[in-house]
């Protein structure tokens, strides 16, 4: 019966979003609507996961009703990456009890991003 769960976020401007889950996470859009011009929608592949994008001029604050978990392969690594291209870092990587070596930034729209790097 189910075959496939994403998750959708709204944002005011999806160009904007665009900026962080593509630009500087390399995030692949595979789908627009419309095809041409200002996108409504947008589906990305984020490695082998799939994150939707919907224009939404409502969404202008973040609610914190929404986070997402990136797990990458160095987490120091890809927070001076985000950091030297303006995001907000709110909690810099720390090993955590369980192995794991985590942090957190916000993407452009205020959304909490958390990454991951696996234990070892």
């Amino acid at each position: 019966m189910l075959t496939e769960t994403f998750p959708i976020i709204s944002v005011p401007d999806p160009d904007t979003a665009l900026r962080f889950y593509r630009d500087l996470l390399g995030g692949r859009v595979t789908y627009q609507f419309p095809e041409s011009g200002p996108a409504d929608y947008l589906a990305l592949d984020l490695g082998p996961s799939k994150l939707g994008i919907g224009r939404n001029p409502e969404a202008s604050e973040p609610t914190n009703r929404f986070a997402l978990w990136i797990y990458v392969t160095d987490c120091d690594a890809a927070v001076d990456h985000l950091r030297s291209a303006g995001v907000t870092i709110t909690v810099e990587p720390t090993d955590q009890p369980w192995g794991e070596r985590t942090a957190q930034a916000e993407d452009f729209d205020g959304n909490t991003i958390h990454l991951g790097q696996p234990a070892d």
